[in-house]
């Protein structure tokens, strides 16, 4: 994991003007969301079963995450890589052994070595600086 000190840390905005920012540029709310706290991921690179994100987490501050005007504030952002199986898990449904993917399965490694931290990182800031150019938060 690569921790990034950004501008956006503390930036306070209002949850559905994010999503309608943030979903054209490639970013989804993650899973493992709660009403008071989520993160917005975005792959930076994926290859075969290696896969680099952008992660943003936040906290709700008025509000639950399911509303549009709730507001939030943005934590430290960072950049993580998941290793995944990309081969057949002959324990789980057909139907999904089937297509080689299964989406509920376990990463091999939730955080694996990221190589050349120091492009990802440059590239994770980049990421961060494209979208404070294009969102207006209420206030710091």
């Amino acid at each position: 994991m690569i921790i990034l000190d950004t501008e956006i840390e503390g930036k306070i905005a209002k949850y559905g003007e994010m999503m309608d920012h943030l979903c054209p540029l490639g970013y989804c709310l993650g899973g493992n969301w709660d009403y008071d706290k989520g993160h917005f991921d975005s792959i930076l690179w994926r290859e075969g079963g290696e896969t680099i994100y952008m992660r943003i987490p936040f906290h709700v501050v008025e509000g639950m995450l399911d509303e549009y005007h709730a507001r939030i504030q943005f934590d430290k952002p960072y950049v993580i890589k998941h290793v995944v199986n990309i081969g057949l898990d002959r324990d789980e449904s057909s139907l999904l052994t089937t297509t080689g993917v299964n989406q509920f399965q376990e990463p091999l490694d939730q955080d694996g070595n990221i190589h050349r931290p120091q492009k990802w990182e440059e590239a994770g800031e980049a990421a961060i600086n494209e979208i404070l150019n294009r969102i207006h938060p209420i206030s710091s």
